[in-house]
């Protein structure tokens, strides 16, 4: 399974979008307590804001895509 999904920073305003196969992984290198540290650490604390599962990497990329465009973003901010 890989996911597509949202993460938004209470602290910041910040909507950040991605995909992954291991999302519990992926939220837990955001905020900064995984082997790597990633851009997305310096805005942490992170919470999820949305998700979706997808059955390929292709499918979960390409909705990523949307999710970075003008109406996924608009989109993504509706649910905060």
């Amino acid at each position: 399974m890989f996911f597509t999904y949202a993460l938004y920073s209470d602290t910041f305003d910040i909507v950040y979008s991605g995909q992954t196969d291991n999302l519990q992984k992926r939220i837990n290198e955001h905020n900064g307590l995984g082997e790597f540290k990633t851009w997305a650490c310096r805005y942490k604390p992170w919470r999820l804001l949305y998700v979706e599962e997808f059955s390929t990497r292709k499918d979960a990329m390409a909705r990523e895509d949307q999710f970075k465009s003008g109406q996924g973003r608009k989109f993504l901010r509706s649910l905060i």
